[in-house]
């Protein structure tokens, strides 16, 4: 038969005895040493650091202090990183005394003993000394250990070198390849050297993305090619007229609106042009003046080429009086028309009656000429000319428009005597503008060009041999070279 047994108020369960023994040990041991360290000065105190193991205090450690004391001690004797390295337990509560390097060494120790079977707190007492402001010793392995990481970097930085060179020849060669395959295919000789810049600089930027990625630059290398893109957007909002006018000088060489050569008129400029480049657009003006305009210009404006189809029809306006023959005026320009050696026939000239003026009824002359070969300046010229003696020869008058004149005391009339009329009549005589007419100005009016015109040849060889020796023209690539498949005209 089982008794009962009963409460001993005296007697405490095992375990708590146990947990209460372990608990006065440390409790003793720490008062023990609260004195030692009340008279210990602050810097030394800062360096005693408790801490406990992880998990429970066990009730029967399965180590004995000793041989924890011996363990702990080997270990950090091996690692040859303390100096003078004491370990001391009592009761599972290991001392750790020394001197360390540096704090990841101190608490490296605390850790090591604290991870330690049966150790159940940690008192760290290691001290890190202070260095001497006269010691040099780590400025010296500073120094050492960027010596050995630059001798370590040598096979990086010459294995980077020599994909850099690889890079800029497989470059160099991707841009003639490409330039060669263009060559045909693109007229434009600015578009391909775009196209084989850019492709030899997609080579050299994969080089160069492949060598920092051997030395380990990741980041560097996609930070290098995002950052790309993003350095041309910037450029381009920097540059923005320079970029405008490089892209316009692009479309101009691929559209080709005119040629070297070509009398165009654009911006209110009229010229021959001489050259295109990645900038501007020269040109030598009919004053003899070399003009440069930007491409963004002319691409931008409305261009007339003169040149681009030879015949070119030129106008003028000339009045007649009412009383003369509308009929007859028409007709006789229109004989100076079919006889003038620079007009063609085809397409035929108009002589029409465009307006009925305030004195004068208005003809407007239409005209064609070739471009390539005549001067238009000096075939109006010349034409005009030679209608106006036309109109003198058959009679027709060309009055001036009317004009009112009022006098407001009214005219005065005098009578004159038969001599005083012979005598004014005299005198009207070599007044210009008399209806008299000198039979060599008759004459020297119907040549065809007189030596005040020069001539009814173009200007255009001139112009050229004038911008020839104009200096920057010889500093600039000029895009609209005949070289570059097409050719001028003519």
């Amino acid at each position: 038969m089982i008794q009962p047994v009963r409460p001993n108020s005296l007697a405490f369960p095992p375990i708590l005895v146990r947990h209460g023994v372990a608990a006065l040990a440390v409790i003793l041991l720490l008062g023990a040493r609260a004195p030692a360290s009340a008279q210990t000065p602050a810097s030394e105190r800062a360096t005693d650091t408790l801490s406990a193991a992880q998990g429970g205090v066990a009730v029967k450690p399965a180590a004995r202090d000793d041989e924890i004391r011996a363990r702990l001690l080997r270990v950090l004797q091996a690692t040859g990183w303390f100096t003078a390295p004491e370990v001391r337990v009592q009761e599972g509560v290991v001392f750790l005394t020394g001197e360390a390097e540096s704090d990841e060494l101190r608490t490296w120790a605390g850790n090591l003993a604290g991870k330690t079977e049966g150790v159940v707190a940690v008192v760290n007492r290691i001290e890190v000394p202070t260095p001497s402001a006269w010691d040099f010793s780590s400025g010296q392995s500073a120094l050492a250990n960027v010596w050995h990481d630059t001798v370590r970097a040598i096979p990086v930085f010459l294995l980077g070198l020599l994909i850099l060179t690889l890079s800029a020849v497989l470059a160099w060669l991707a841009a003639r390849r490409t330039r060669a395959f263009f060559h045909n295919r693109v007229p434009a000789k600015l578009l391909r050297g775009v196209l084989a810049w850019g492709m030899g600089t997609l080579v050299f930027l994969t080089g160069t993305y492949v060598v920092l990625r051997v030395a380990g630059l990741t980041q560097l290398a996609l930070t290098l090619v995002g950052g790309t893109g993003l350095l041309g957007l910037a450029v381009g909002i920097a540059f923005r007229d320079i970029t405008e006018n490089f892209l316009a000088s692009i479309f101009l060489s691929v559209q080709r609106p005119f040629e070297t050569g070509d009398l165009v008129e654009v911006a209110g400029m009229t010229g021959y042009v001489q050259q295109l480049n990645v900038r501007t657009t020269v040109m030598m003006t009919l004053d003899g003046n070399l003009v440069q305009i930007p491409n963004a210009t002319i691409y931008k404006s409305a261009l007339m080429n003169f040149t681009a189809n030879p015949n070119r029809r030129e106008s003028f306006v000339v009045g007649i009086g009412y009383d003369d023959s509308i009929d007859e005026a028409q007709e006789v320009a229109r004989e100076v028309l079919a006889n003038h050696p620079a007009v063609l026939n085809d397409p035929e000239p108009w002589v029409l009656a465009s307006e009925l003026g305030k004195a004068t009824v208005n003809l407007t002359i239409y005209f064609w000429l070739d471009g390539h070969q005549h001067s238009w300046l000096k075939v109006r010229s010349s034409v005009i000319r030679l209608i106006k003696g036309a109109f003198q020869e058959r009679g027709i008058s060309m009055p001036d428009e009317a004009r009112e004149v009022i006098f407001p005391h009214g005219v005065p009339v005098t009578m004159l005597g038969e001599s005083q009329a012979i005598g004014n009549e005299r005198s009207n005589a070599g007044v210009p503008g008399a209806q008299q007419r000198d039979p060599s100005s008759a004459a020297n009016s119907a040549a065809v060009a007189t030596k005040a015109e020069g001539g009814l040849g173009s200007e255009k060889g001139e112009l050229q041999e004038q911008a020839r020796q104009a200096k920057p023209l010889a500093e600039t690539e000029n895009l609209l070279d005949p070289s570059s498949v097409t050719k001028a005209r003519n």
